[in-house]
């Protein structure tokens, strides 16, 4: 396998110990699948392009510039050299600033993961003391570094023979959890309830395996165009119908527990659904005798 390029490279800097280091994106979008604009008339592809909003005229890319909305519809331009002035020291130099416990990073900080390895045998040395000292110590660094002309605080911490770098959210990204969850209401639940329940969990209890995870509608979208690219004819699945019988929490804990790791269906609609479904198939079957009998 070649070796992919690096997103970013410079230096990992923990006090006086400096090495060269490169990062690489550890997650891929490639394997999607992805649709392209096209024509339905000439099945060439579309392009996109940039129109003034109000003369509607197309702007060409010299043209084009960065613009902060001051107030409605009122725009000041900053000029390329005015970002340039303002680029950090960040820019080349991921600086640890601290070590915290792994346990203390909420999870709705985390946003992009990158693998971080040294940049040519120079720095290994000094590469391998400052993974080898956050093993020892289960700590996770905190540091700043700059990609894409934005300054991120970044977590790094031991995975395998390389460090793992995790990008942070700030907090000013985050959306107040009070403002969704305040309108919950904490209704008086049974002890028998939350027993089942807990049954029910103890039933379904597995350890982490992303391996086991299936993405479902990206199976199907590589055989629809399969298919299609195949000139075959495209199967249309019938939704499936949903019960409209209403059951009770504690008749579907009951069903569930009863089910064990049995399917959905089995657990959201009850057993005395079924004799009504063979009622109407025997219905259906028996109308065309009567026509018979009729005729």
């Amino acid at each position: 396998m070649a070796t992919p390029r690096a997103y970013w490279k410079g230096s990992l800097k923990l006090s006086l110990v400096t090495c060269p280091v490169a990062l690489y994106p550890a997650s891929t979008s490639v394997e999607k699948t992805r649709f392209h604009m096209i024509n339905a008339e000439t099945g060439n592809r579309l392009k996109q392009q940039m129109v003034d909003k109000e003369t509607g005229d197309v702007v060409k890319k010299d043209q084009k510039a960065r613009g902060y909305e001051i107030s409605k519809g009122k725009f000041i331009e900053i000029e390329k050299d005015e970002l340039d002035a303002v680029q950090i020291e960040s820019t080349h130099t991921i600086e640890i600033d601290s070590f915290v416990p792994a346990d203390e990073i909420e999870k709705r900080y985390l946003n992009h993961p990158y693998y971080i390895v040294p940049d040519g045998k120079a720095g290994v040395d000094a590469f391998a003391v400052i993974r080898d000292a956050m093993k020892d110590k289960d700590r996770v660094a905190l540091a700043r570094i700059v990609l894409t002309n934005r300054e991120h605080v970044i977590a790094i911490e031991p995975f395998g023979k390389g460090l793992l770098g995790t990008t942070l959210r700030y907090p000013y990204e985050l959306r107040d959890a009070d403002d969704y969850f305040d309108g919950i209401k904490n209704p008086k639940i049974s002890k028998d309830m939350i027993e089942l329940a807990s049954h029910i969990l103890d039933s379904k209890a597995a350890h982490f395996d992303p391996s086991k995870f299936k993405d479902d509608y990206e199976t199907a979208l590589k055989a629809l165009v399969k298919r299609k690219a195949a000139g075959k004819p495209l199967k249309i699945a019938e939704p499936e119908e949903k019960s409209d019988n209403v059951i009770s929490l504690m008749d579907a804990l009951k069903q569930s527990l009863k089910g064990g790791k049995g399917s959905k269906a089995d657990a959201a609609a009850p057993r005395r659904a079924q004799p009504a479904r063979r009622g109407r198939a025997a219905k259906a079957q028996r109308a065309p005798a009567r026509r018979r009998k009729a005729s």
